[in-house]
């Protein structure tokens, strides 16, 4: 189940009925804070769950936003898509909105816990409309890197 306001990926197409495509991955960074808290729990609760991430103060992390498309192959510029195109897009619909803000306060995380997988389809949905408007390529996967050791991903996940 998707969060309100979030976008589903489509579906995906059995793997031998799929035709052989092209895709392309591009990494954006950003720093970003936030407080993993319910807001129907109590802090005691919060604690048990989300351990030092329920501090009320907060943590910082620097994002690592993966972000994959495929589509039909440009013959003339031999891309999937002008990767300034991407770049323009994932600065004003994400960069411009998360970076160095506290999560917890985007009206989105009023009503859910600013987790990296809820960030994770936040950003898909950010990106997919205006993808769709500039490009013929089409958001495959977003893919939050939150840690050495955590990421997560969203979309068309294998």
């Amino acid at each position: 189940m998707t969060a309100p306001g979030v976008v589903a990926p489509p579906a995906v197409a059995s793997a031998s009925v799929a035709a052989p495509a092209v895709s392309m991955t591009r990494r954006y960074t950003f720093p970003a804070a936030h407080v993993l808290r319910h807001p129907s729990f109590s802090d005691r609760e919060n604690q048990r769950v989300y351990g030092k991430c329920a501090n009320p103060a907060g943590h910082g992390h620097e994002y690592a936003i993966e972000v994959t498309v495929t589509g039909p192959l440009d013959e003339r510029l031999g891309w999937v898509v002008d990767p300034s195109v991407l770049d323009a897009i994932f600065d004003a619909q994400v960069r411009a909105r998360f970076a160095h803000c506290l999560l917890n306060d985007d009206p989105v995380f009023r009503s859910q816990v600013p987790t990296a997988e809820n960030l994770a389809q936040v950003i898909y949905a950010s990106l997919a409309e205006s993808l769709a408007d500039r490009s013929s390529a089409r958001l495959v996967e977003v893919r939050v890197v939150e840690t050495r050791r955590n990421s997560f991903s969203y979309g068309d996940v294998k």
